[in-house]
């Protein structure tokens, strides 16, 4: 079969699953990854005569995107802040909201300082590698409660050609870290239970729940255990960074404040939905 020929076929298929925009992303990026081909080679190559092996693959693809499998699983790969990352069913995709998340750390970061940075509950490790590469005097580390996800961001390191000293650890049973850092940074599980009903089926049949769900009746946990632990952890001008539920803002804020955390500031993501806070547990020192 020529390619314009399959993309109808491809159509077809799916048409009843997913919009239009998402059905045509889903090819290209399929075309990218069996083909090695652009967008626009839909059209200059049209009639291209699809090999039995790549026609395989297609096929591959086309059944598990009718299963409403993540295309980034299908590809086992995706990317994050321009970098490329190794995804699988352990680790949660990396998402925009979480690019907002990270671009805050650097708009706030000394590029020129030494500075040591802990990522809690790193998944595919996409914050603390990309911290890397754009803070080359940085020291990261990263934990996380999965080794299989642990083990898929050691490979992402490997990819990206930085390096991240990574601990496996359950941070509800942990109290103390190695030592203090400039910056610690979390996208802990903050999905209620009962918002499962707005998550579409293709997250959750597929992404780990481990690193989604949390409780209806204790929503802030993980948050509530970081910041404790945040308290003791924090250099003088250290700073702790959050990804949140949308819904928690305002809760998640009174709780910041309640444990003496300062400089509380609440920030909306790309959509216009409450997502993120950076806060302080010390005055700045004085500059003079």
């Amino acid at each position: 079969m020529i390619l314009k020929e399959y993309k109808t076929y491809f159509t077809e298929v799916l048409a009843n699953l997913y919009p239009q925009t998402e059905i045509d992303t889903f090819f290209f990026y399929l075309m990218g990854a069996y083909l090695d081909f652009r967008r626009i080679d839909l059209v200059l190559k049209a009639d291209f005569e699809l090999s039995t092996e790549v026609d395989m693959q297609f096929k591959k693809a086309l059944e598990a995107l009718k299963k409403e499998i993540p295309i980034q699983y299908i590809l086992g790969e995706t990317e994050f802040y321009g970098l490329p990352f190794i995804v699988n069913r352990h680790t949660l995709i990396p998402r925009p909201e979480t690019e907002s998340l990270v671009a805050w750390i650097l708009e706030t970061a000394d590029t020129t300082a030494p500075l040591q940075i802990i990522d809690i509950g790193t998944g595919t490790g996409c914050i603390p590698i990309t911290l890397a590469k754009h803070l080359p005097k940085a020291k990261l580390f990263a934990i996380d409660v999965s080794k299989e996800a642990l083990r898929i961001a050691k490979q992402n390191t490997t990819l990206n050609k930085v390096k991240i000293h990574f601990t496996e650890k359950n941070i509800l049973e942990t109290t103390v870290l190695p030592q203090k850092f400039d910056v610690i940074v979390s996208n802990p599980p903050y999905v209620r239970a009962l918002e499962k009903v707005d998550i579409k089926k293709n997250v959750l049949e597929n992404e780990p729940h481990l690193a989604l769900f949390v409780e209806d009746d204790n929503p802030l946990l993980f948050y509530d255990k970081i910041a404790d632990i945040a308290k003791e952890h924090l250099t003088i001008n250290g700073l702790l960074f959050f990804e949140i539920n949308q819904y928690l803002g305002t809760e998640t804020v009174e709780m910041l404040h309640k444990k003496g955390f300062k400089n509380i500031e609440l920030r909306k993501d790309l959509f216009g939905k409450d997502r993120m806070i950076q806060c302080s547990f010390f005055e700045s020192e004085s500059k003079d």
